[in-house]
């Protein structure tokens, strides 16, 4: 598919993981160096990946619950000059 803007892009997988049953996160992106244009994008499942070691709140000290269980849904948008 092709969008015109990446803001349209990323409304499209939003709504298209609503329907489907599950949230995202906007996950890294590669810039030019030159002049810092976003060149890649990646929208991931809000699962995607693993926690490497369980994370203490700083104030309560309390575990958080494990929320990323390796999920691989992931939508890549590329810049793509016409």
């Amino acid at each position: 598919m092709k969008f015109d803007t990446l803001q349209q892009g990323i409304t499209f997988y939003e709504n298209y993981a609503r329907i489907s049953g599950f949230d995202t996160r906007l996950s890294s992106i590669k810039k030019k160096k030159s002049d810092e244009k976003i060149l890649v994008k990646y929208c991931v499942c809000s699962k995607e990946g693993f926690r490497e070691t369980p994370r203490l709140h700083a104030e309560s000290k309390k575990k958080r619950p494990i929320t990323r269980m390796g999920c691989k849904e992931k939508l890549t948008l590329k810049l793509i000059n016409d």
